[in-house]
């Protein structure tokens, strides 16, 4: 089979094409991206990069000038702040064109990392489910945007299968414990609210094996939305420490009521919004996620796609923090 992924120079793209390129199912992979990084280079006889905007109606044309059967969209705009037309432009509008062009190519599949920020409501939620109710108003950009693609992809007409991987963590993360890391630093990271709350945490090679369990699943996980997480809910400030300890760093014992952190965070966003236009240093959204209970029920994977979690968090934490220290070294 021929693949086109998109975003294959990013953090889950690039741990994909790892990966991928070494079934043997798989012929011919387009790797598309915007920048393509030395350290994120596969040299491989099966992958050709083209790099691009996939919002350029032309260049997603060109993706499509060699057989492709099916598509795997790891592309996306990920941040808990920023203007809506941009979201809308690198989220919804690239969406609609890989859509466009794949119906008109009459591709196989098309497999959408999409993100379980769409569940959040500010308040704890225990063990959701993909059909349980959504918010009738989304946290941020981010998650409305997610879910605006994850409706095109479905009335789409095109076989479909859709991930929800929670909080993506291990080699090559440049985004939640860097932040987190980076906070630390500034003097910035402080527990909110009590600090016993759990979360699910996910592997990246996790994310990765649900990818391509994707790409090979039979009929019975055609046009179903699936959560991916590594099974078993951490204490999030137990493995924040459990980084920081590693990385040689003081833990993190202080704290901070969360209605203190959530009114600090309402300012801010005030202030950004009509003064700095500025991501602000702390948002509401953040101080939900560091202070309230979040985990997936993960059943409808095991059962449809026949997921199971190959690596733990304490593994991918490791991951993490081995590849960091090398990066920083």
């Amino acid at each position: 089979m021929n693949i086109l992924l998109t975003g294959a120079t990013g953090f889950l793209g690039f741990r994909t094409l790892e990966k991928m390129v070494l079934d043997p199912r798989v012929k011919k992979i387009t790797a598309t991206g915007r920048t393509l990084k030395e350290d994120r280079t596969i040299r491989d006889r099966k992958i050709n990069y083209v790099l691009g905007d996939l919002s350029d109606k032309n260049f997603v044309q060109k993706l499509f000038e060699n057989q492709i059967d099916i598509i795997v969209n790891t592309a996306s705009l990920s941040s808990p702040w920023g203007n809506k037309e941009v979201f809308e432009q690198a989220n919804v509008t690239t969406q609609n064109i890989l859509l466009d062009m794949s119906v008109q190519h009459k591709i196989k599949r098309f497999i959408y990392i999409s993100s379980p920020s769409i569940y959040y409501n500010g308040n704890d939620r225990y063990m959701v489910k993909e059909d349980h109710s959504l918010p009738t108003k989304f946290v941020n950009n981010y998650a409305s945007t997610k879910r605006k693609a994850e409706l095109l992809l479905i009335n789409s007409g095109l076989e479909y299968i859709i991930l929800r991987p929670r909080a993506i963590i291990g080699r090559g993360d440049t985004v939640i414990m860097p932040r987190l890391i980076e906070a630390h630093k500034k003097g910035k990271l402080k527990i909110i609210g009590k600090g016993n709350n759990k979360v699910d945490l996910t592997s990246v090679s996790n994310v990765v094996h649900s990818i391509l369990l994707s790409i090979n699943a039979n009929e019975s996980a055609v046009n179903h939305i699936f959560n991916i997480t590594n099974g078993k809910p951490s204490y999030l400030w137990e493995s924040i420490n459990f980084v920081l300890k590693e990385l040689g760093k003081e833990t993190i014992s202080q704290k901070i009521p969360f209605k203190i952190a959530y009114l600090a965070a309402f300012f801010a966003e005030l202030y950004a919004t009509y003064i700095s236009k500025s991501e602000p240093p702390i948002n509401r959204y953040s101080v939900g996620i560091l202070s309230k209970n979040f985990t997936l029920d993960i059943s409808k994977s095991k059962e449809k796609l026949k997921y199971e979690p190959l690596v733990t968090t304490k593994q991918s934490i490791k991951e993490f923090v081995n590849w960091y220290k090398n990066e920083k070294s």
